[in-house]
């Protein structure tokens, strides 16, 4: 299979690139208007072609699709265009800057007949898709409520204050993540707290259309060299709890040990944890990165493949406007009609 890479940032080398040659795709072409880019992307794809425009690397031949982390004003010019040539796509996210760009993406994908795959990775952090079959096994019951935080530092947000990257870069993550758990949403109030310029703290109040409730806060108040990742889902005695997506726990309905001078721990009640082995790090998956590719490269062949595709996108991208109506006018809002 031959690919074709459009932008070459520190991301892109670091996170998605490696997993894709990992999986035996041969990067055919790429490219990237930085010089220091392109050559960080020759390191990578020795062989492949080298573009600085994207249209050319578009026209290039033979390619069996074509994958792009360029940011979401690029991702909704280019995608478009990459589909109606016949080229599957991979689009980091979020899809686009608006919820309007992702649809315009969604209709050149059904034009094209083509799969437009796009990068919300945390559906297949190993941990996330442990977490997930727990909660979906019939012996959980019915999922009551979830709480988590997704935290990051100001760093990248001061220069930036009506906060447009944390909301495209950061938050629309969970605004995916949480509805794949829970199940569609039926509504969203959002409280808002600015501690100094670049520090914001959001507070989300999510209705489920199951019943279920939600709390989830989302900022950048926090440092980026500690966890900043947490989250629960509730059911009745039971919760799954995963910590910095690399830790599963599962809460069940123990009996009181104290009292019990015979006391063990039994497999059908007691916590169970789960954790990677970062002795063997190159087998773990912690991110999500290479299982989304895998299932990317399924979807170019022809085949099933659980991954978020344009669609998904453009429901986070809902209600990603939606969050941000309900900061500006402190209603609630209703989603995923």
């Amino acid at each position: 299979m031959k690919l074709g890479w459009i932008g070459l940032g520190r991301h892109a080398s670091a996170m998605l690139l490696p997993k894709l040659a990992g999986l035996g795709a041969e990067i055919a072409a790429i490219c990237d208007p930085q010089p220091d880019a392109l050559e960080r992307g020759r390191l990578l794809a020795p062989g492949a072609a080298v573009h600085t425009r994207a249209r050319d690397l578009l026209d290039h031949s033979g390619l069996d699709a074509v994958g792009m982390a360029v940011g979401p004003a690029v991702h909704a010019e280019l995608a478009p265009q990459a589909l109606a040539r016949g080229l599957p796509v991979f689009i980091e996210k979020p899809p686009g800057a608006t919820a309007a760009q992702a649809e315009a993406i969604q209709a050149a994908a059904e034009r094209a007949r083509k799969p437009a795959v796009v990068g919300f990775m945390k559906r297949h952090s190993t941990a996330n898709r442990v977490a997930f079959n727990l909660i979906r096994a019939a012996e959980f019951g019915p999922i009551a409520g979830f709480l988590g935080h997704y935290m990051t530092a100001p760093t990248y947000f001061q220069g930036n204050p009506d906060y447009a990257g944390f909301y495209l870069h950061h938050c629309v993550h969970y605004l995916d993540l949480v509805p794949w758990l829970m199940g569609p949403l039926a509504g969203m109030r959002v409280r808002r707290h600015e501690a100094s310029p670049g520090k914001l703290l959001l507070h989300l109040d999510l209705d489920c259309r199951s019943g279920a409730l939600a709390t989830l806060a989302m900022g950048t108040l926090q440092s980026r060299g500690a966890p900043v990742e947490w989250w629960q889902v509730m059911g009745d005695h039971r919760r799954v709890e995963v910590r910095n997506v690399t830790e599963v726990r599962y809460v069940r309905n123990p009996a009181f040990k104290v009292d019990d001078a015979a006391a063990t721990m039994t497999e059908a009640a007691d916590t169970l944890i789960w954790e990677p082995n970062p002795t063997v790090a190159a087998d773990e998956d912690h991110k999500g990165y290479r299982a989304l590719l895998a299932g990317f490269l399924k979807r170019v062949r022809g085949e099933a493949a659980d991954v978020p595709e344009i669609a998904d996108g453009v429901l986070a991208m809902r209600r990603l406007d939606a969050m941000r109506k309900s900061i500006d006018s402190g209603e609630r809002v209703a989603l995923d009609a």
